[in-house]
């Protein structure tokens, strides 16, 4: 077992296979993304130089729609994991369970992807528990291996096996914020909320909707953004946009659809909400 470490060794236990399976397929057709700068570019140098992406974003910006859309074009299955706080090493790596009377142990997500030579992303991933954090160390950098302490085993990558982690920067705390013993193992790319003629693009092209009521809703949004900064939590994101455009889709008002969509999903402060939509009916006239 030496140069293995710790006890870990080639194989301990034929890892039991989850029948539904965790990995997605590339999809067959090209997830709608448009780029708003060198991003498709840097990731893919990444992925070919085998380096972990770190996405950095606001939600709702479109970072989960361009992972799937790089599986797409790297033509490889994607494993998607949401962070929370509860997730565990365990919930990555995988656990011995209890079958037919025997103990088997069963693979993981993460476990999963590296085997399988997927695009592993981990959304969010700075609201796990930091020992949850840390077991992704070994495979974001140069060893490219996922030790399995439990089973006793060291998982290498597949080569084609692609980290991906993402989060949030504005919206997390100091206690939330990831340490820079694992951001500087990552490539960062960093992806906003689009410009305005960019924005209307999408949410027109996403909700099927004409380009003028679209530009209609993002004029909305940049009028609410700003109060980001006088109690609002959250602004509203492309993904709200796209909501609300496919409420017009179906035959609302638009001004009913963002009342709906974005007033009332962004605030639960009766006044704040009243404040929204005030904005909502001045836009929209």
């Amino acid at each position: 077992m030496s140069g293995r470490g710790a006890g870990l060794r080639e194989r301990a236990v034929a890892p039991e296979r989850d029948p539904g399976g965790l990995l997605e397929p590339p999809p067959r057709e090209e997830p709608y993304y448009r780029p708003l700068g060198d991003e498709l570019q840097v990731f893919t140098a990444a992925a070919q130089d085998r380096l972990p992406v770190l996405l950095k974003g606001p939600t709702g910006c479109g970072k989960s729609r361009f992972v799937r859309h790089m599986a797409w074009r790297l033509g490889r299955p994607l494993v998607t994991v949401a962070g929370h706080d509860d997730l565990s090493a365990s919930d990555l790596t995988g656990r011995y369970l209890v079958r037919g009377g025997e103990t088997v142990w069963q693979d993981g997500p993460l476990t999963e992807a590296v085997r399988a030579g997927a695009i592993a992303y981990l959304d969010e991933l700075v609201e796990a528990r930091q020992d949850t954090v840390v077991v992704l160390h070994p495979l974001a950098d140069d060893r490219r291996v996922l030790p399995l302490e439990r089973a006793g085993e060291r998982v290498a990558a597949h080569p084609d096996f692609q980290l991906v982690i993402s989060y949030n920067p504005g919206y997390q705390s100091l206690a939330k914020e990831l340490k820079p013993s694992t951001r500087q193992r990552f490539v960062a790319i960093e992806l906003g909320l689009p410009p305005p003629d960019a924005e209307a693009e999408i949410v027109a092209r996403e909700a099927g909707v004409s380009l003028g009521t679209a530009m209609s809703l993002v004029r909305v949004a940049h009028s609410i953004r700003p109060l980001r900064d006088r109690g609002l939590a959250e602004v509203p994101s492309t993904r709200l946009l796209v909501r609300a455009a496919r409420l017009v889709h179906a035959g609302l008002e638009p001004a009913v659809a963002c009342r709906s969509a974005l007033c009332a999903a962004l605030t639960d402060d009766p006044e704040l909400e009243a404040t929204l939509a005030e904005i909502v009916a001045a836009v929209l006239g």
